[in-house]
């Protein structure tokens, strides 16, 4: 190549000798462009993100950034305390509740994610579009022309910058009429178009653009004096070729260096190559069933592209959001009743704790207001987390059962207990989990500290939606599972470092009540079984992600079993798509492999949208489920990717076990590197049925518990004097950094 080729070109170049994991059938590819933002290709960096699409003969360019926030303060939600609540619901007088919880959040538009802007370009002259796809190991995106020409686009991956190129353009056509136009968000009003209503709602003042022979700058003012900007740069670098560049602002004037021909970028693309590359060699899967391996590397390529160590948690649709004129689905808020706790799930297993660390630094940076919020609305000390909040961490209210739920913060307590487990950092260890942990256990004491010590109030997501009866005198499963998990691993930490007694000791053994169980298996809450199908798995909690309950132990294997039994005879018909995913991690854990792989295929076929994207709805006419609409959110997205996960690797109560939920169809199956609790770094590799290899990386050494195959094995790179065997588990103490194998004779 030569010294001075655009810096697009010689990214498509150089990047076609990066050795990544995924293979050109895992990429998503058509033979024509999608219509609709929801089926668009997806291109991202965390900050920064794009949907491109076609719209009304234009290719279109959907841009977006996740800090684009109307953070304003939820009106009349600052009134809403936890005791007045309590009270009112003991007295039946639920409308009041309603009027200050639940009807704010859908009465006023903000806060809410907002939209950044769109890029344009006319498709008149091309003729047919002959393919679009994403090359998932580039992160690129591009679009084939009958007529020859190109369009390739990708978000760099260290940079906040996207990029767009439209190559090979024919003699004959009008290169003026390919530049891109810049289409700015609804926010006035357009009596010509109602969809715009919807952002119009915010009361924007109109924001300006001005155009130059070579770039589109678009400044909008937003709320309470914010603003953000837009600013696209393009340059004609041959008669053949145009290349462009665009970034978006939050609160400062948008800056992008001068495109140049003659100058060599080589060091900015090959950072964006090393970022991939090293992405995709965080570790890999192989499974014989094409169907779950391509969505599986679709759902982790997305995870590559919205998730950073410090941006924003991932919301429901991140930086992606909806390009239809409208707020976007739940305002895109960061909703803690499962969304943001199931898209940071695939993250440990696969070794990405670098982007993982986004949600625990966001929690930790938003501390403070919630321990204000806290003190405000449930009158005690320690830390709570709204259910429901805005960028800055502000509660939004809506269904206030779980927007006030009174053990958020158990539940998005353990991504800082497992960024420690499967890291064992010690400094992580004493600067952000103990101090967490006593926070939320000291708020936790303060709301418990009665005769039964009994919450207030106990709630199950999302039994009996926002009514009255979805609140409950006694715990429901799902709170006492949360509040038994946060006394388990509030226990560990005091034990971890036997020599330092700083970590306070609030509760006794007994001090939670057992799980209330039936026939049934777990309830809801006492005197309330589950009853009708339900798309939140919120009874069953103890089984997965809190792992509470083991297969491995007789009488929990009883009540696993049970509470699958009884799942499976209500059905799925008021299922949403992340159900499914969900479901298939509480099979794995019960080592129904088939099952498990089952709910999987569903959710593949029948709850994502052409481009991968999860839509909540059954999108094949309700084969499965009742719900046929399609708000994308991700959140089941990702947690199909710790479905395989689990298929693949789990951790039972110390004891790593490969292989625990795979079909016996599969004959054939590998992983490398996925990582396990304990900061053990984990391959495996099974031939015609029967596994043959185990390697593994102690990477800060300590114990490792594994459980043996059941066939002869031969263990390397440690000493017969390192290795107790007991009951097929293999105990031995590694030093950081020490590889072991497992080997069959």
């Amino acid at each position: 190549m030569g010294r001075h080729l655009s810096m697009l070109i010689f990214f498509v170049f150089a990047v076609t000798t990066a050795r990544t994991q995924p293979k050109p059938f895992h990429n998503l590819s058509f033979d024509s462009l999608a219509k609709r933002w929801d089926e668009a290709l997806p291109i991202g960096n965390g900050w920064l993100g794009a949907l491109i699409w076609q719209r009304d003969g234009m290719l279109r360019l959907s841009l977006d950034r996740v800090d684009l926030w109307d953070d304003r303060t939820m009106p009349k939600i600052d009134q809403l305390q936890y005791a007045w609540v309590v009270e009112q619901v003991r007295k039946k007088a639920y409308d009041t509740v309603q009027q200050l919880g639940d009807v704010p959040y859908e009465r006023y538009p903000a806060p809410t994610k907002i939209p950044g802007a769109a890029l344009e370009i006319d498709l008149k002259q091309l003729g047919t579009i002959v393919s679009s796809k994403v090359d998932i190991v580039r992160a690129l995106a591009s679009v084939r022309f009958s007529c020859g020409v190109t369009f390739s686009s990708f978000v760099h991956a260290t940079r906040q910058v996207g990029f767009f190129e439209i190559a090979h353009i024919p003699g004959g056509i009008n290169v003026e009429s390919l530049l891109p136009v810049l289409k700015i968000p609804a926010y006035q009003r357009d009596k010509n178009s109602p969809q715009s209503q919807g952002l119009a709602q915010l009361g924007y003042p109109e924001g300006h653009v001005v155009n130059t022979a070579d770039s589109t700058r678009f400044h909008q003012p937003t709320w309470n004096g914010n603003y953000y900007e837009v600013l696209v740069k393009w340059k004609r670098i041959s008669p053949t070729r145009i290349v462009g560049e665009w970034t978006i602002s939050n609160n400062k004037p948008a800056v992008l260096p001068d495109l140049d021909p003659n100058k060599q970028d080589a060091t900015d693309f090959g950072a964006h190559i090393a970022w991939w590359k090293n992405y995709w060699n965080k570790s890999s899967v192989s499974i014989p069933d094409s169907l779950l391996e391509k969505q599986y590397y679709l759902e982790m390529y997305k995870f590559g592209c919205v998730a950073r160590a410090h941006t924003t948690p991932i919301s429901l649709q991140a930086i992606w959001t909806a390009d239809d004129g409208n707020l976007p689905p739940w305002k895109g808020d960061i909703h803690n009743d499962l969304n943001t706790e199931l898209s940071y799930w695939p993250g440990y297993a696969s070794n990405h704790l670098d982007l993982t660390e986004s949600f625990t630094n966001f929690l930790w940076n938003t501390k403070s207001e919630n321990e204000r919020w806290t003190r405000e609305c449930f009158g005690v000390n320690g830390l709570n987390v709204p259910g429901v909040t805005t960028i800055s961490g502000k509660p939004m209210g809506g269904w206030i059962q779980y927007s006030l739920s009174p053990t958020t913060v158990l539940w998005l307590a353990q991504h800082f207990y497992w960024q420690w487990k499967y890291s064992m950092d010690k400094e992580f260890f004493y600067d952000r989990l103990k101090p967490y942990y006593e926070e939320a256990l000291t708020y936790l004491h303060h709301l418990t500290d009665n005769p039964g010590h009994k919450l207030p109030l106990s709630s199950s997501p999302e039994f009996n939606d926002n009514r009255i009866d979805a609140w409950f005198k006694n715990y429901t499963n799902y709170d006492l599972a949360l509040c038994r998990y946060s006394l388990k691993v509030g226990n560990e930490i005091r034990n971890e470092y036997a020599t330092n007694k700083r970590v306070p000791e609030f509760f006794p053994g007994n001090y939670f009540p057992n799980y209330n169980t039936d026939s049934s298996g777990l309830t809801i809450a006492p005197g309330q079984e589950l009853n009708v199908s339900h798309r939140h798995m919120s009874p069953y909690m103890a089984i997965y992600p809190l792992c509470l309950l083991d297969i491995d132990n007789a009488k929990d294997s009883v009540l696993i079993k049970t509470c699958l039994r009884h799942i499976e005879a209500l059905g799925t018909r008021e299922w949403c798509g992340y159900s499914f995913s969900w479901m298939a991690c509480l099979y794995s854990r019960a080592h129904e492999a088939d099952n498990a792989v089952r709910q999987l295929q569903i959710f593949a076929t029948n709850f994502c949208s052409s481009n991968s994207f999860h839509l909540n709805g059954d999108q094949k006419g309700g084969q499965f489920s009742s719900f046929t609409y399609r708000p994308f959110t991700l959140e089941g997205n990702f947690a199909f990717a710790q479905g395989v996960h689990e298929l693949l690797l789990q951790t039972h109560n110390g004891v790593i076990e490969i292989f625990p939920a795979i079909p016996l169809v599969w004959k054939d199956v590998s992983f490398k590197s996925l990582r396990a609790e304990g900061a053990f770094l984990v391959s495996a590799k099974k031939v015609n049925g029967r596994i043959e290899e185990i390697k593994i990386i102690a990477e800060k050494g300590g114990n490792l518990k594994l459980r043996l195959p059941t066939r002869n094995f031969q263990i390397r790179g440690i000493t017969k004097d390192d290795i107790k065997i007991t009951n097929g588990v293999a105990v031995m103490s590694t030093q950081p950094g020490q590889h072991i194998s497992v080997t069959a004779n």
